[in-house]
């Protein structure tokens, strides 16, 4: 698996546990600012693990990173809010 895919599948699993946080915090401003905390420790993270050549900057991690972190986020946020 390349990088891109890599990022995408740690923002992905990001995603999933930002969801659930903000599902368990009931208060949706508090809930997007943990989701953008998180959303940020992983850009961290990721330009940590593979640099910033590999990531291609602002606009790979946009794509690669930010877009399946975002989609995920709300699916699994929305999912758990009509449990």
């Amino acid at each position: 698996m390349d990088a891109d895919g890599k990022i995408a599948a740690i923002h992905t699993i990001a995603g999933i546990a930002a969801g659930y946080i903000s599902f368990i915090v009931k208060n949706e401003a508090i809930a997007i600012l943990i989701a953008l905390v998180i959303l940020y420790i992983m850009g961290q993270v990721s330009e940590r693990i593979f640099g910033k050549e590999e990531i291609g900057g602002v606009k790979g991690w946009l794509w690669s990173g930010i877009v399946p972190f975002f989609f995920v986020w709300i699916i699994v946020w929305v999912i758990f809010l009509n449990i």
